[in-house]
Formats: C-alpha cells, structure tokens, sequence
C-alpha cells in the first residue's frame, strides 16, 4: 500500500472533522454507550454498535491497537433520558414478573447474540454497572467533598454551575433553561439542568437493586455509571467516546460535567465525542418509549440475514439519518448476493486462495491488535487495479469512516475486468476485514432464510421456476412474467444471474412488530 491518508474524524465537542491524533500513539482507547438490558434492543439501537465497530476496524486498520469497553447499564436507567420518570429496570422486573436481575442476565444474553450475529468484534472489556457500585459511591463521595454536590429529599445532585461551559458538547442554552424551558426532578434544584448521581429509595418502599451510601440507601443515577467505568479501564483522558444522537445533549454533558468535577480541570473525558444518527421509520425514528419496535430477530424472521442489515447501515454515513423500509432491505440482501455470487466466481477461477481465507478470517483483533500484520501478509507483492483499489479504500474509511464511499469502490474491485482472479480476492479481504461482512466465507446460500410463517414448499417453488424456464426457453415471455408476478404475490422473489435462476424469500409483512 501507498503512505497512508490521514485519519479525520468528526468531532461533536466542536462541530468539526479534525485530524486523528491518538494520546498514546500505539494504543487507541475507545469507550461506548452500552445497552439498558430492559428489553431487546431495537435495530435502531444496534446501529450504535455497527458504528462503533467500524470505528474500531478502521483504526486497527490505520495500525493503532484498540482498548474497547461497552458498558452494560443494568440498573439506575430511568424512563426518559432528560433524567427523570421511573427506572426501566424496576419496570420491566415487575412488567415481566421476574426478578430484575433474570432480566438483566437475559436481555444481557440477547443483546450479545445480536453483536455476534452483526459480526461487531467482542469489545475488550464488558463492563456491568452492577458491577461497579462501590467504585460509583466513592467517586461520588470525592465530588460531595470537593463542593460539587448538594442533597436533596430525593437524593445527592450535581451542581452543574461549578463546572465551565456546561452543556457545551450538546450546545444547550442555558438561560433558556432558566427561563423554564427544561425543568426536570425536584422544583428546589439550583438549577434546571442539575441531575441526581444518588437516588434514594422512596420511604416505606424497597427497590430489587438498592444500596447503602452516604446520602442513604439507593442507587446510582445513570450519568454516574459512564464517567466511572470509562476512567476505571481507560483512564482520566482517553481518545474517543461513541454513542447515539441522542446521548448528545444530555447523558454526554453530565458525563462531561462529572469527568470535570471529578478531576478538578476542564477535561472532558475523552478528546473525542462521536455519535450515530436515528435510524428512522416513516413515521418517525426507532423507539422503545413508543412501545412499538423491530429487532434484529424480526428481521430474521422476515426471511433477512443479519449481514443485509449490516451492509444496509454501511451504505450510509453514520452521521446521517438513515430511514428503514423493507424494499430497502431485499435491495441490499440483491446486491450482497451479488457480490458473493462474483466471490464465488473469482474462487473457481482462482485457484487455491484458502490462505487468503484464512488470514482474512482469523480471530486477528480480538485482543484489540491492529492489522498491520494481516494487511502485510494480504498485500504483499500485489500491484495495479488491486494495489490501487486498497489505496481508494484507505482514502475513503480515513474521510471520517466514509463506508458508502469504501463499498463503492469494493463492487468495482469485485468487478474489475482483465485482473488476476486471486489479486482481487487478496484486495478484497483487506476490504472485509475493515467492512466485517464475511463476503470470503458466506455463501449466497446463506441469504436465502424462510420467513416465520411462510408456508410455501420449495419443491412446488422449483417447479413454477422449472415452468417459467421452459416459457422462456419458447420465447413465451408473457407466461414467463405471469409466472414471476405469481410467485412474488406468494412472497417469493426471482433473480436472473449467470449461475442461474434463483429464488429469494420477500418479507411477508409490512413491519413485523414487538411490543414494549
């Protein structure tokens, strides 16, 4: 490969792309918004992890190692993330009528089967909230000492008037607030946007997740959880922190606001403050507060793999809205077919390339390594269309994680006429370990799910197909078009490729929908 480009990131604590400079220049630490384990997380949600991971593949692609926490927010979580309503937690033990800590070991277990399924690689480290009381309460205690909490009936709040430019990562007016534009919790606050790092159980009630601290029995407040976790295994400053849009204004200011307090400086926490936008539905973004949610099992259930659904967020910047439709969703399972039908092709021709496979497939970064090593090993000796391909790539993922741009260049790859088979597989490799969608593994096959429900037999499938075939081959297009529009109103789709006539299963609904 050529000199690298320069790594440019968007940053939300300025508004702007800035050049990539790592504190530590070997090791990169990267800490993401995990999921509240009430309820299965929705599509929406999981776009935050495929972004989060594509930031991790590409910067253990530009060389850096990567120390990686996702947090598991298991308790203090209440209903509205502007810091006020009941605790999600509380409310799904007694909606589900189990104890709050089978939920949280529950929908723990499911949100790790959806990141295996989306093939997101296994952070470094897990880290339950659970996990980390006595280390909140003690943080906390330091901030109480140092003035920069005060207690109330309901619990111990943060001042956030002793922090400097408060709110400045989500720009939030202030004296709007003061004004009465956002009040929330007690009315005897210091100030509107001041939030509870400690809540104290009710009187006469018990909470399943409570304990003892200097401002009563309780539970931490969500904003705490975050700054602690993030300074126990990244330190007092580290690179980057991810989250959703919707983190932006108000979790991500109190984090800062605690960081800051904690360390008696203006340091944010991270130098980096990354954030994913909605992913959206016709009426609206995703949302579990509506009670109305796809995820990712419905997809699944709706006849699409989960690698069409990781291919479908790539194909959009992660800073833009990217809205959900089911037509959407069988174009991109066409054009991933596509691609690994050409993967196919370039295997036969190719020769033997199982060690290219392998170094594409290793479990190579798991640790956190970076693929300096692999790309090495991939790259070596090759030249022309390919070499000139890994360059676009690079140019492309260094412009702020520019995948749409990157998967352009891929199918152009795939595609590219008069170049040797196994170069384009070499190439190719190097571009999948930085997208993660196996295309050197999968099989077409692999796409071709039956939907929950659909009662269609594959035999009868294959005759009409074998009918429609026939018709062509007579030059009865009339018939061949009747037989097609038969079989796509019984949910079954046609495609004309090289390798044949195959068959694809359609969704058979609209939406396919769990209620909170």
């Amino acid at each position: 490969m050529t000199e690298k480009h320069p790594l440019r990131l968007f940053n939300s604590l300025g508004r702007e792309v800035q050049e990539f400079q790592p504190i530590d220049p070997r090791n990169v630490r990267v800490y993401s918004c995990g999921p509240t384990v009430y309820n299965y997380a929705h599509i929406g949600n999981l776009r935050a992890y495929v972004f989060a991971d594509t930031l991790r593949r590409v910067l253990t692609f530009k060389g850096y190692n990567v120390t990686h926490v996702i947090n598991i927010t298991d308790v203090g979580h209440l209903t509205s993330d502007a810091d006020e309503g009941e605790d999600k937690m509380e409310m799904a033990a007694s909606r589900e009528k189990k104890s709050i800590w089978d939920i949280a070991a529950h929908y723990t277990a499911v949100f790790k089967d959806d990141v295996r399924r989306l093939n997101i690689l296994e952070p470094s480290h897990w880290t339950p909230a659970t996990a980390h009381i006595q280390e909140m309460i003690a943080f906390a205690r330091d901030l109480a000492e140092a003035g920069y909490l005060y207690e109330l009936e309901d619990g111990a709040y943060f001042d956030t008037s002793r922090v400097p430019d408060y709110g400045r990562l989500g720009l939030l007016d202030l004296e709007g607030q003061e004004a009465g534009a956002r009040v929330t919790g007690p009315g005897d606050k210091r100030n509107p946007a001041d939030f509870a790092v400690w809540r104290k159980s009710p009187e006469n009630s018990r909470r399943q997740m409570e304990w003892h601290s200097p401002w009563g029995v309780g539970a931490p407040g969500w904003h705490l959880e975050c700054s602690v976790m993030s300074m126990k295994y990244l330190g007092e400053r580290f690179d980057i922190h991810t989250g959703g849009i919707d983190h932006r204004q108000v979790h991500h200011c109190n984090e800062i606001a605690q960081n800051q307090g904690y360390t008696r400086s203006d340091k944010t926490g991270a130098n980096w403050w990354m954030h994913n936008e909605f992913l959206i539905m016709r009426d609206g973004k995703m949302s579990k507060s509506s009670g109305r949610f796809l995820t990712l099992g419905s997809l699944v259930d709706q006849g699409i793999h989960p690698a069409v659904y990781r291919l479908f967020l790539l194909g959009a910047s992660y800073r833009s809205s990217l809205e959900f439709t089911w037509d959407a969703l069988v174009g991109v399972r066409s054009s991933l077919r596509r691609m690994l039908l050409r993967v196919e092709d370039l295997k036969a021709r190719a020769g033997d390339t199982s060690q290219w496979i392998k170094l594409a497939t290793e479990d190579h970064y798991s640790s956190g390594g970076s693929l300096s090593y692999l790309v090495e090993r991939l790259t070596d000796g090759l030249t022309g269309k390919p070499a000139e391909f890994l360059d676009k790539l690079d140019a492309a993922v260094s412009n702020d994680l520019g995948t749409p741009v990157a998967l352009a260049h891929l199918n152009e790859l795939l595609f590219a006429k008069k170049t040797d088979p196994a170069d384009v597989l070499r190439a190719a490799a190097v571009y999948d370990l930085v997208l993660g969608l196996n295309l050197l593994t999968m099989s077409p096959r692999d796409l071709v799910i039956r939907p929950a429900g659909q009662t269609l037999d594959e035999a009868e499938i294959e005759a009409r197909l074998a009918e429609r075939t026939e018709a062509r081959r007579n030059k009865d297009f009339a018939r061949s078009d009747a037989i097609r529009d038969e079989l796509e109103a019984m949910g079954v789709g046609i495609m004309d490729t090289p390798q044949g006539t195959l068959f694809e299963w359609l969704p058979l609904a609209a939406t396919d929908i769990k209620p909170e």
